[in-house]
C-alpha cells in the first residue's frame, strides 16, 4: 500500500474519532467531480436523508475534487478498513470482481431505466456479495448515472480512422483502455484531475468524458470540438468499506442502502436534465458539437467483449435491461 494511502487512512480514522461525540458512525465520501456536477447534488441528498432517517447516528461527509486521493487510493483505504466511500465505475471494480467491468463496456446500455434494472437484479447482487467477501468493499447502490461519454478534442471526428495516432485520456481499467483502442485512438490513462493541464500542455490530444464532468472541469477552455460518439453509458456506484458497513446495526444498514438507491435516482435524473443546458453553455464558450453516425464505432468496439471474456455475459445483461 502506498505511503500516502496509509496517511489518508490514518487521517480519516483520527477525524472519525474526533467526531464520535456527534455521530455513532461517520462515512467520508470521495468523488473526482466538482460541487457543480448534478451527481454531487445526489450525494448531498444522500447526506441529508441519512442524517434524518438515522436520527443523527450516521454522519456523511462529502469530499469533491478527489480531496481524499484518486479513486484507486480511496478504494485501497476502504479495503484497509477506513470509513470511506467513493463514487466509482465498474471498470475499476473489475480488478476484484471481473463481472463489474461490463457495466462500462461500449454501447452496453440504451437508457438509464434499462441499466438500473441490471443494478438491482439478483445477478448484480451476486457480484456485490463476491466483492464484499473477496475485496472488503460494499456496494451501497450502483444507479448513479453520469451520462454518455463523448470524444473531446480540438478537431471533429467522423470515423475510427480519424482517431489514428490520437492520444486519448481514459481511466486505467482494462475495459476503458480496450474500448479507446478499439475506437482507433491510443489510450493514455491518467487521473481525471490531471486532464485539463494535460490537454493545455498537449501531453494528450483528446479526452473521452461525459458532458457534466467536462463542463465542470472547464474542458471547454482547452478543447473546442465534441463529437457525440455515445460510446459508454457511464453508470457508477457508491462503494464503501465493507468493514464500515458490517459495523452498522441491521436497521442502519437498511437505511443506508435504501437512501443510496434513492439518491442515485436523484443524481441520475438530475444529470439527464442538465445536459442540454450545459451544452448550450459550452457552445457559448466556443465549442462545436458534432452529431455523427455511431455505427462504425459500435462495430469497431464489439471486439472488446470477446477480448475481455464478456461475450456471454453481454447477452445476460442486455436481456435484463430490456426486461426479457
Amino acid at each position: 500500500m502506498k505511503v500516502h494511502t496509509i496517511f489518508y487512512a490514518a487521517l480519516i480514522a483520527s477525524t472519525a474519532i474526533g467526531q464520535a461525540m456527534a455521530a455513532d458512525f461517520t462515512l467520508n465520501v470521495n468523488t473526482a467531480l466538482t460541487t457543480d456536477d448534478p451527481l454531487y447534488k445526489g450525494l448531498e441528498t444522500f447526506r441529508d436523508e441519512i442524517a434524518k432517517r438515522s436520527e443523527g447516528k450516521i454522519e456523511i461527509k462529502l469530499f469533491p475534487n478527489s480531496q481524499l486521493g484518486s479513486d484507486e487510493d480511496v478504494i485501497e483505504q476502504a479495503r484497509a478498513g477506513a470509513p470511506v466511500a467513493v463514487v466509482v465505475e465498474g471498470g475499476r471494480l473489475a480488478n476484484y470482481v471481473k463481472e463489474f467491468g461490463i457495466m462500462t463496456a461500449p454501447y452496453i446500455a440504451k437508457s438509464y431505466e434499462g441499466v438500473r434494472k441490471v443494478t438491482v437484479s439478483p445477478l448484480f447482487a451476486e457480484w456485490e456479495k463476491k466483492l464484499h467477501d473477496t475485496a472488503g468493499l460494499q456496494v451501497l447502490s450502483f444507479n448513479w448515472s453520469q451520462g454518455e461519454r463523448q470524444v473531446i478534442m480540438n478537431k471533429p471526428v467522423k470515423t475510427p480512422a480519424d482517431l489514428a495516432g490520437v492520444r486519448m485520456r481514459t481511466p486505467g481499467a482494462p475495459v476503458w483502455i480496450e474500448t479507446v483502442r478499439a475506437m482507433g485512438a491510443t489510450p493514455a490513462p491518467m487521473p481525471y484531475s490531471e486532464v485539463y493541464s494535460a490537454m493545455q500542455q498537449q501531453v494528450i490530444d483528446a479526452v473521452e468524458a461525459q458532458i457534466p464532468a467536462a463542463y465542470g472541469s472547464k474542458l471547454q477552455e482547452v478543447a473546442k470540438h465534441i463529437t457525440k460518439t455515445h460510446h459508454i453509458f457511464l453508470i457508477t456506484g457508491l462503494v464503501a468499506s465493507g468493514g464500515w458497513y458490517d459495523s452498522l446495526p441491521d436497521n442502519l444498514k437498511t437505511i443506508v442502502r435504501e437512501e443510496a438507491l434513492k439518491a442515485g435516482d436523484v443524481a441520475s435524473y438530475g444529470t439527464r436534465d442538465s445536459i442540454a443546458g450545459l451544452e448550450k453553455k459550452m457552445e457559448e464558450a466556443g465549442v462545436t458539437f458534432h452529431e455523427i453516425d455511431v455505427e462504425p464505432f459500435r462495430k469497431a468496439t464489439e471486439v472488446v467483449y470477446d477480448k475481455l471474456g464478456y461475450g456471454e455475459l453481454r447477452e445476460q445483461i442486455q436481456a435484463i435491461a430490456e426486461g426479457n
